[in-house]
Formats: C-alpha cells, structure tokens, sequence
C-alpha cells in the first residue's frame, strides 16, 4: 500500500516541477509599455540579465540611442544570439542608453518580439523609456521602424553577435 502512495506522490510532484524545469512556467508579458516595464524590472530584472554576446559592459553608442550604451538581453535572445540564430518569440534586447558622462542613464530602449504584434516590422514591439520608466513612445513606433528597417535582413538588428 505504501509504494503505490510513494509513486502517486512522486508521479504527482514530477509532473507540478516539469514546467519549472523545462522553462515553461516563465510568462512573457503582453505587448504593452506598462507590463513589459513591470516584467524588466520587478519579475525579471534586465540588470541581472547578461549583455549581448561580444558587448560586456558599456561600450560608445550613436544617435538616436546615447553616447553609451549597455546592451542587455533575456535567455532567449541570449541563446539565439550565441547560436547566430533568427531572434524568436519571446526575445528582448535592453539598450541603456547613457550620457557623454558615461554615468546618466538618459533611457531605456527595449525590443520585444511577440509573434503576429505587427509583422511588417519583424514582430518587433518597441519602447522608450524615461529611467524611471514612464513610457516615451511604445508599439509601432515608426523613428524605431524606420532606423532598424535598414536591417530588416539582420533581423532588425544593427549589433552582431560576436
């Protein structure tokens, strides 16, 4: 009677831990401003993300971003960007955008690929932040369009894995 209980239990437990374990029970945020924001900062920090393959730390940025940047990115652009893979579902690239100081965080510019949100711009969702997070411009931002449409080829990305 009581290795039947003991493989019930054990049956029971394996099957609540599988998502944790297969990295199924991470839910991305919907397609907002608001969300994502809370999603970057409180459920996963970006800060404790890595950075972009071959972009450690702050390195010099150009317009429209700052002076400097730091390029911060989830698990999942992390494993697309190391294998030179297509960004997929559920990616977020985070710039830091900084000051000719290299110390003034001027803002905060994600992408976030959501399959179907808008695919004449690669599924791409944008957003600029204020670095207290109040939201600048988010969605089909067309100056984010237009600026990354030239590597609409390269994903609409302009850094390389290195």
């Amino acid at each position: 009677m009581r290795k039947p209980f003991m493989l019930v239990m054990f049956l029971a437990g394996a099957i609540l831990l599988l998502p944790l374990l297969t990295g199924a029970a991470e839910k991305l945020p919907p397609p907002d401003a608001h969300s994502l924001w809370s999603y970057m900062t409180q459920t996963h920090p970006y800060q404790k993300w890595s950075y972009w393959p071959g972009r450690e730390g702050i390195y010099p940025g150009k317009s429209p971003h700052g002076k400097y940047l730091k390029l911060y990115v989830n698990d999942i652009a992390l494993k697309a960007a190391r294998n030179h893979q297509p960004m997929p579902d559920g990616a977020i690239i985070v710039k830091e955008n900084y000051g000719k100081d290299k110390k003034t965080l001027m803002a905060v510019t994600p992408m976030y690929r959501v399959k179907g949100y808008n695919s004449a711009a690669g599924d791409w969702f944008w957003v600029k932040y204020k670095p207290n997070g109040k939201a600048m411009a988010s969605g089909k931002v067309q100056s984010c369009i237009k600026c990354h449409a030239v590597k609409k080829d390269h994903d609409w990305i302009f850094t390389v894995p290195q």
